[in-house]
């Protein structure tokens, strides 16, 4: 699937989709556009960097509702919301929801741009943190759960005795499986690893021996 930067509108007037899509052409964005926000969701999720310009109100599934549905499916488009009926705590809800910004029409087409720009700029942030976690969990997925234990430890800063004696087995035994982790993980020091588990968002030692 295309991983470039894609802006998409949401509005049930035809006339400001139309106005839309030629602005966001004009300062060669691609576009595409869309009569309701069922019809969006129904689309195949975009992977690259993605901003949904997106009316509040509209028949259906509103503005509004279209971001909680977005937060409850885990996506992570960025939405600029347009609107001719806006107010001050409507504003304050989406973007503490996390909206890149609410513009109230008629707006400057300027103003729009600078909203897809910054859009489209955290959205390639959001994918490139993604892309990286993923990575770096798949890494750990390459441990045996003694290493996993090992590494867990070796990374808040406790030396091969300490790590021998919290999980009960010899010094010479800890390094062996110290070695193996570095060779698994394609690192070479602890701060590497502490960046590679921080990437991964890996459970601290503490949190996952209260699970068992």
């Amino acid at each position: 699937m295309s991983t470039k930067p894609l802006v998409f509108v949401i509005d049930d007037d035809q006339s400001v989709r139309k106005g839309l899509s030629r602005l966001l052409g004009s300062a060669d964005y691609e576009c595409e556009v869309f009569e309701s926000a069922a019809d969006f969701l129904d689309r195949a999720f975009h992977p690259g960097p993605a901003c949904v310009i997106v009316d509040v109100r509209m028949p259906g599934l509103n503005g509004l509702e279209f971001q909680e549905t977005l937060i409850k499916r885990r996506r992570e488009e960025q939405l600029v919301f347009i609107t001719g009926h806006g107010n001050i705590p409507m504003c304050a809800r989406v973007m503490k929801a996390g909206a890149v910004d609410f513009l109230l029409k008629p707006f400057k087409a300027n103003d729009l741009l600078d909203c897809v720009e910054r859009a489209l700029t955290r959205s390639s942030k959001q994918r490139q943190a993604a892309a990286g976690r993923v990575e770096a969990r798949q890494l750990l997925d390459l441990l045996t759960p003694r290493e996993f234990e090992v590494m867990q430890l070796v990374a808040t800063g406790m030396l091969n005795k300490q790590v021998g004696a919290e999980l009960g087995m010899a010094e010479k035994t800890v390094k062996v499986h110290r070695g193996r982790v570095m060779q698994k993980l394609q690192i070479t020091s602890v701060a590497e690893l502490v960046r590679l588990v921080e990437r991964a968002g890996a459970a601290p030692f503490a949190a996952r021996q209260t699970k068992v």
